[in-house]
């Protein structure tokens, strides 16, 4: 999820907890990429914290092209690490996360979550004692640090220049918030950090042209199974309570849509959905969603009703 202006917190792993630094070089080595990124996708760099096997980066992407922007941090460095240590394959886990962050105090907590990292870590008692994030940036108007997208943070704060870093020292002295601290205590992060508000806005502008399998993104958009039950019993003019039955030798065409809907648009576990409609094999769900496919490629007016059903859900997630 990405668009022109849009700020992300990214993070990625080592694969197996190994290090992604063996040394100085390399830490500098990863920076110099990240300014490099900075000046040739037009990424604002916020923040950053060098972890021994992950790293976390604030930034704006002014173009909406993040992945192309992290696809060259992350695949420079692998390749320049491999070279220079003499190894090969793959230095990360997987592809990066990233959260796409409501542009206001999420920002500022987020600053002081990424730079206390360190700390909580027990690497440091400071952040100040930690070389390898951007904490020292905040506190410096030296010219290394040119490159550090930190006016924007810092005027949250206040708009007066002088006091700037004063503020900063105090903001870094609070403890994080409880939001931020529950938020990244999840086991299965969200792709959104934001107000109920902010998230509506992205649900009305990624929902539907989002849809694919390669942006998983998209399925945490989705309307869920209930939802999806309430428009297919509506627009059939049925009971709810229709769907979760069946009668052998009979189809219950609503049922089958109603299945069908949930493992394209949420793509949700076969188990999951058997739970949901009363069916105790993976393989029944599995035989519904493809009897359902092949008569879509046969049956005009059937795809119509599904086409209808989606729009309906479509528009529903854009209004709630």
């Amino acid at each position: 999820m990405d668009y022109p202006g849009a700020w992300h917190h990214v993070m990625n792993r080592a694969r197996r907890g190994h290090a992604l630094y063996q040394d100085n070089e390399d830490h500098e080595l990863f920076l110099s990429l990240l300014q490099e990124a900075s000046a040739m996708f037009h990424m604002n760099v916020a923040a950053y914290c060098l972890m021994p096997n992950h790293y976390h980066v604030l930034v704006q992407t002014e173009d909406g092209n993040l992945s192309r922007c992290m696809r060259h941090v992350n695949g420079v460095y692998t390749q320049k690490y491999n070279i220079r240590h003499k190894t090969d394959g793959t230095l990360f886990r997987g592809r990066y996360k990233s959260v796409l962050v409501q542009a206001d105090s999420y920002l500022l907590q987020l600053v002081r979550y990424i730079h206390k990292n360190p700390v909580k870590a027990g690497m440091v008692e400071n952040p100040t004692d930690f070389r390898w994030s951007s904490h020292a940036g905040y506190l410096s108007d030296k010219r290394e640090w040119a490159w550090l997208s930190k006016d924007f943070i810092l005027s949250m704060l206040t708009q007066n220049k002088k006091q700037q870093v004063i503020q900063y020292k105090s903001f870094m002295g609070m403890p994080d918030s409880e939001e931020i601290e529950t938020f990244y205590a999840k086991k299965n992060l969200s792709s959104i950090l934001g107000g109920k508000a902010f998230a509506q806005r992205v649900k009305e502008i990624f929902f539907e042209v989002k849809q694919d399998r390669e942006v998983p993104e998209s399925k945490c958009l989705a309307p869920d199974i209930d939802q999806i039950n309430g428009v297919v019993a509506r627009l059939y003019g049925i009971e709810k309570e229709r769907l979760f039955t069946a009668r052998r030798g009979v189809e219950n065409e609503p049922r089958n849509v109603a299945i069908y809907v949930a493992r394209h648009l949420k793509g949700e576990p076969l188990n999951k959905i058997g739970e949901a409609f009363n069916l105790h094999r993976d393989s029944s769900v599995s035989s519904v969603i493809e009897r359902v496919r092949n008569r879509i490629e046969e049956d005009r007016a059937y795809e119509k009703r599904i086409n209808a059903i989606k729009e309906e859900l479509y528009k529903g997630q854009t209004e709630t």
